[in-house]
């Protein structure tokens, strides 16, 4: 069960990441296209390990978000 709550609290820290990343990118659009694309893609790396935590931890409603 400690590993679950681990694998859990971990895919939250992405989601937050995640979402401060696009938000980044989305910012940086108009001003600055360079950071604009590596924020994106460091985002994209992220959502994809979240992908696979997804995957692992199954569809429970604990995960939800």
């Amino acid at each position: 069960m400690v590993h679950l709550n681990q694998l859990i609290n971990k895919k939250k820290k992405l989601n937050t990441k995640y979402k401060r990343l696009i938000e980044d990118a989305y910012n940086f659009r108009q001003t600055d296209h360079a950071l604009s694309d590596f924020s994106e893609f460091k985002a994209t790396k992220i959502l994809h390990k979240i992908n696979k935590l997804k995957f692992i931890l199954g569809d429970t409603n604990v995960v939800a978000n």
